[in-house]
């Protein structure tokens, strides 16, 4: 499978630098310096943690969805600005059904895996337990489930990955290596969890950054990450009294 092309760069390199700091420091890098320090603050085993927003009041559901995705927005405006557009990093409506049959297949693909990785590393006393469900018994329950997911898939991956692969590639940073830094964002803003959620993220990330620089498409990871958080959601839901550690 080859390498899509790298789009032209649309700036220097100490702008476009400037940039992802600028991005990241909006979005993720407090995310990871908070799970670094939740390492060293509580213990991992024995330990719930929740990955799903967890008011019991519907209004903050939502108002938590609507503004969690404005460093999403700012990434779409820094690319519609410097004269990319949205196709840079292949957020583009144009190929709808190709994007979803690989979204779908690659969320089952790696939910498999992902199950097996998360339930092992709990019961070696690795990971913590996580709640991926936001709270039950309300009304609107399972529109959070939906919500939440959507939130967390649009902001992950136009970020983590369409975004941040292509600035370091058109940094200058070898394909491997901007795959790499990646890769690590995202298990480190994980390692909240524990060892097996930054080990489980980090496989993913470098899966699906293997992937983009092939495909140079956002869309399927965004529909992968929304089916496998829902999943992940609904199932919990559905089964957490089988579940270790609760």
């Amino acid at each position: 499978m080859e390498v899509a092309p790298v789009p032209p760069a649309p700036a220097d390199r100490r702008t476009l630098y400037e940039e992802i700091l600028v991005v990241l420091s909006l979005s993720f890098l407090a995310s990871v310096a908070s799970s670094i320090l939740s390492l060293i603050e509580s213990p991992i085993s024995g330990v719930v943690v929740a990955s799903s927003n967890q008011s019991p009041l519907f209004a903050r559901q939502v108002l938590s969805f609507v503004f969690g995705l404005a460093p999403a927005f700012l990434v779409v405006h820094l690319l519609r600005r410097s004269g990319e557009g949205v196709g840079a990093i292949g957020l583009t409506f144009d190929q709808p059904r190709r994007d979803l049959t690989r979204g779908v297949l690659l969320a089952l693909l790696v939910g498999v895996a992902g199950i097996g990785v998360y339930l092992a590393a709990v019961e070696l006393g690795v990971n913590r337990s996580v709640v991926p469900a936001p709270p039950e018994g309300h009304w609107w329950t399972y529109v959070a489930v939906f919500l939440n997911p959507a939130d967390a898939a649009i902001v992950e991956e136009v970020i983590v990955l369409g975004y941040l692969v292509t600035r370091l590639q058109q940094v200058g940073w070898s394909t491997n290596a901007a795959i790499g830094g990646s890769a690590l964002l995202r298990g480190g803003y994980h390692l909240y969890q524990g060892f097996g959620g930054f080990a489980g993220n980090l496989a993913m990330g470098l899966l699906f950054g293997w992937l983009f620089v092939r495909w140079r498409r956002t869309w399927p990871f965004v529909v992968a990450h929304f089916v496998l958080d829902v999943g992940a959601a609904i199932g919990w839901l559905w089964f957490r009294d089988h579940l270790p550690g609760f």
